[in-house]
């Protein structure tokens, strides 16, 4: 099993983090095994190109609540680290605990 389980959808509360405050995060290691996904189709597209970060966050944006990791953004990225058998990924975690 890659991540610790497949959701559909944000069961946390909405943060109102845009896309540029995620910056302000500092990235950290987490394990793959322990992400919960909020999407359960990924556009094949987006995993195989070349270069999929140029335009976006070099990391995956995490939201931690009630003690769960919820991977929000990023899923083509721990995709792709899963695939070079990485167990961990580089991710930016807002914690709303």
């Amino acid at each position: 099993m890659i991540f610790k389980r497949v959701g559909d959808g944000r069961p946390y509360p909405d943060h109102g983090y845009k896309p540029r405050d995620w910056s302000a995060v500092s990235p950290r290691q987490v394990r793959l095994d322990e992400l919960i996904t909020t999407k359960r189709t990924l556009d094949l597209e987006t995993l195989l190109e070349e270069d999929s970060t140029f335009y976006g966050d070099l990391f995956a944006h995490v939201v931690q609540w009630q003690g769960e990791l919820y991977l929000e953004d990023g899923l083509h990225r721990a995709l792709r680290s899963a695939l070079q058998q990485r167990t961990t990924l580089h991710a930016r975690v807002l914690e709303l605990d």
